[in-house]
């Protein structure tokens, strides 16, 4: 039987169906949420090694593109095929990520574990002398009875407190560590097999983005298909750029650390570099980040030296943030401080971490978009574009 979709009831009874359909199905997945997440995770863990394959091909784009500019640079291989060239800068690429692993796993990671378990023997000595502290503390400064038994009946209960914890870590700590040992084992096949898919995606990369493009103009208009294009284009140049370049900023602050650190003979010098380096990768909030678990790892060891961190690391950032920055990142990303400030808080409420890394380059994308259909409307209508002609308006 063929349905009259012009009917007003007909209409009307089949979108009350389709809206009484969904509510059903939102209540069930609300009512079994924790069920409906436990599923979906399933589901979900079946894509990470597509996931891991996607980020590694991501980086490893990075020194492709790099070698394969190069390469065809050189008089040798201009008479070569294309897609020789790009199965050697590919070899290339991955023998110059795995000399980096190399590098990183051989001279960093011995210095950051030597630093980190030097730390964790110390702790005990520093609960000590900061316990002697408060009370010779005490001692020169007329402290009242009362405040003291305060003092130490806290101390007592966190000391309680501490000490159930560990014991209950100790009574879980065989499941804890097969549960560790499984997600551990789970992870590196992960890798393992993402490893494995990202060589697939380089090697056939051209391929997947005309595939791509196939798909989108198959689904929409050529005025859609060719936005969406160019969306994704202004995507990659907004995220390659500005991630590639934060790595390469931070890689470059860390060494400079570790060198000044060294040199000062700062406690701690390689962990604190690390972290310097890592953190220094979120924008804005990323020098904060770093300073202040580094702040107080060198101050129980040298209160001095601490203070004298301080002034290295605003030296430092000050350096970073009107010399190495500018000339990697290029002058600003093209919005103001104010916007990355709001951009950097939101994504990283939203997205934790991670958000603090994406959330520039994300919203630049959405800045630039909005920006693009603002002037258009406004060159539509025969009006200026630039923001200074309305400022006394």
């Amino acid at each position: 039987m063929k349905i009259d979709w012009n009917k007003k009831y007909t209409t009307i009874a089949v979108y009350s169906f389709i809206v009484i359909a969904l509510s059903i199905i939102f209540y069930v997945i609300l009512s079994g949420i924790d069920r409906f997440n436990q599923v979906l995770s399933g589901y979900f863990s079946v894509l990470h090694p597509f996931i891991y394959g996607f980020v590694i091909a991501y980086l490893i784009n990075y020194p492709l593109n790099f070698f394969t500019k190069y390469l065809k640079r050189i008089p040798f291989f201009k008479k070569v095929k294309k897609s020789r060239i790009h199965i050697l800068a590919l070899i290339l690429a991955y023998l110059f990520s795995g000399c980096l692993i190399y590098l990183f796993i051989t001279f960093v990671l011995p210095q950051l574990v030597n630093s980190i378990t030097g730390l964790a023997r110390r702790i005990p000595e520093y609960i000590s002398s900061t316990t002697d502290f408060i009370e010779n503390l005490s001692n020169e400064v007329s402290i009242p009875a009362e405040v003291i038994d305060f003092i130490n009946e806290q101390l007592y209960e966190r000391w309680t407190e501490l000490a159930e914890l560990i014991n209950e870590i100790t009574t879980d700590l065989i499941p804890t560590v097969l549960f560790f040992l499984r997600n551990t084992a789970q992870s590196f096949i992960n890798l393992f097999l993402g490893l494995i898919i990202s060589t697939y995606m380089l090697a056939e990369k051209d391929r997947f983005i005309s595939i791509a493009k196939k798909i989108n103009y198959s689904i929409f208009n050529k005025r859609v298909s060719y936005n969406l294009i160019k969306i994704s284009r202004r995507s990659h140049n907004i995220f390659s750029n500005f991630l590639g370049g934060r790595i390469l900023d931070s890689a470059i602050i860390g060494l400079i650390a570790f060198v000044v650190l060294s040199i000062v003979k700062m406690p701690y010098a390689s962990l604190v570099s690390f972290i310097i380096a890592v953190t220094n990768v979120v924008p804005f909030f990323g020098p904060f980040i770093g300073a202040v678990p580094s702040f107080l790892i060198i101050l129980f060891e040298s209160p001095v030296k601490a203070l004298w961190f301080l002034v290295i690391i605003i030296i430092l950032q000050q350096i970073d943030g009107n010399i190495i920055g500018p000339k990697i990142l290029g002058d600003s990303m093209g919005i103001s401080p104010f916007w990355i400030l709001f951009s950097v808080i939101v994504s990283g409420r939203v997205f934790g971490f991670f958000g603090l890394i994406i959330g520039v380059p994300l919203f630049v994308l959405f800045y630039s978009i909005v920006k693009n259909i603002i002037e258009q409307r406004l060159k539509t209508k025969g009006l200026p574009i630039e923001t200074e002609d309305y400022f006394h308006k």
